[in-house]
């Protein structure tokens, strides 16, 4: 199943974050802290301006973008979990 976001709706998968703490010791799954990183799978067309019109959005597919902590919703598709925000919860792009 393929989710197609609307208007100014992004899909987000996030990064996996790190097993292991600074000092070496394997984190459990409760003790991380979810990421506020991650990868666009989908974006909407753009958001609708006062006028009516549409405004193409700053993200597209591929992106590493990174976010609030609390933002979004979260959703299974086919098992995994993805994240749905709009776009003006994401703080940036990441670029290498």
């Amino acid at each position: 199943m393929q989710v197609r976001p609307l208007y100014d709706r992004v899909l987000v998968e996030r990064v996996q974050s790190e097993s292991r703490s600074k000092g070496g010791l394997i984190l459990p799954d409760s003790a991380q802290e979810k990421p506020s990183i991650g990868v666009v799978l989908a974006a909407g067309h753009g958001r609708l301006n006062k006028d009516g019109e549409l405004e193409p959005l700053a993200v597209k597919e591929g992106d590493k973008v990174i976010f609030g902590r609390y933002a979004g919703t979260e959703i299974k598709v086919d098992g995994q979990e993805r994240l749905v925000l709009r776009e003006d919860e994401i703080f940036g792009i990441l670029e290498d």
